[in-house]
């Protein structure tokens, strides 16, 4: 199976500049400006196969969208390998352009005050899509996306949900072989979510399409992908399966204690002490949280120690959530898995 993406060593940079302070900083600054290099994405090196659906995540200012911005063409590296689709984004941009689909969850590329199906007419002439292609392939994208009823509207006109719908089948057009996904469920409500996330299923079965997804909701990652690759200042931190960092990461338990009576923190700290846990307060009150290693008989003993000091009304043990997971490994700086 070939390779839809190789990044090697890709590295960008971006000249800030920083200002002194005062007012003699200010005049200084006129003539003599200072600048810092601010590191964006630092020598990272990836694949992703045809067909594969990647989660690309991490927190806000990792470089997720620097580097989908290289991998479009939009920016340059300022070193580096990229190939996607066998071709240099930022050489080779028209071209490039006819083989990849793109949807910001905060931009867009419809016309905003002409109605939905001209600015897909409009896009079907850039893309210079015939109309047996653009009819064959585009009645199943508005039937499935359910966007038939706001074809005539103008996109103004159009709610968050609706507009990104449309967006995603603006995106596909042409039907490309790639998708870039970035933050396309941003401000969604559950059902909305629900239909592109089965549609984006779709059209991976029915044609091989591949799919690079960024996004902070991890529902849309554990729906999706099979594999993760996490960012952290510019750097991968982890690629690999969602199953394998739940199995590495996911031997935490969350055991939530209801109180008879409010309990201290620091005596609830002292009560397990030596134990690998660590305690948040709950959503009501009395409710508290043991985030908890599980190792060997570790929760019989917390459960233990905690009933024998204090007079409990529930317990409940939950798994923790992959959101927990990843928000641990960013907290603990895991090396790459």
């Amino acid at each position: 199976m070939k390779n839809a993406i190789e990044v090697e060593h890709l590295r960008k940079e971006f000249k800030a500049y920083s200002s002194r302070s005062g007012l003699k900083g200010a005049f200084r600054d006129l003539f003599n400006r200072n600048y810092k290099v601010l590191q964006a994405v630092n020598g990272i090196s990836f694949t992703v196969k045809q067909g594969e659906m990647v989660g690309y995540i991490g927190e806000n200012g990792a470089g997720k969208s620097t580097t989908i911005k290289m991998l479009t063409g939009i920016l340059t590296p300022t070193a580096g390998e990229i190939t996607v689709n066998g071709m240099n984004p930022h050489k080779e941009r028209e071209k490039f352009a006819q083989t990849i689909g793109v949807v910001f969850g905060q931009r867009s590329q419809l016309w905003w005050d002409i109605a939905v199906q001209e600015s897909f007419r409009l896009l079907k002439k850039v893309y210079k899509v015939s109309d047996e292609d653009y009819n064959s392939h585009m009645e199943h994208v508005i039937k499935t996306l359910d966007i038939g009823p706001l074809l005539d509207k103008p996109v103004r006109k159009l709610s968050l949900g609706q507009r990104m719908r449309c967006e995603l089948a603006a995106a596909l057009i042409h039907n490309p072989p790639l998708l870039f996904l970035d933050e396309p469920t941003i401000g969604l409500d559950v059902l909305v979510k629900l239909k592109i996330r089965q549609f984006l299923k779709e059209i991976n079965e029915k044609y091989n399409t591949t799919i690079l997804l960024t996004t902070h909701d991890l529902a849309d990652i554990e729906a999706l992908c099979e594999r993760v690759i996490m960012l952290d200042e510019g750097n991968i931190i982890y690629d690999g399966s969602l199953q394998k960092l739940r199995s590495n990461w996911g031997d935490l338990k969350q055991i939530v204690f209801e109180f008879s009576q409010e309990p201290n923190l620091e005596q609830l700290r002292l009560v397990t002490q030596g134990l690998p846990v660590t305690w948040t307060a709950g959503e009501r009150r009395n409710v508290w949280v043991a985030n908890l290693q599980n190792q060997g008989d570790s929760m019989s003993q917390l459960i233990a120690r905690v009933v024998a000091k204090y007079e409990i009304a529930d317990i409940s043990i939950n798994e923790i959530s992959t959101e927990e997971i990843i928000r641990n490994i960013y907290e603990e700086g895991v090396v790459n898995g």
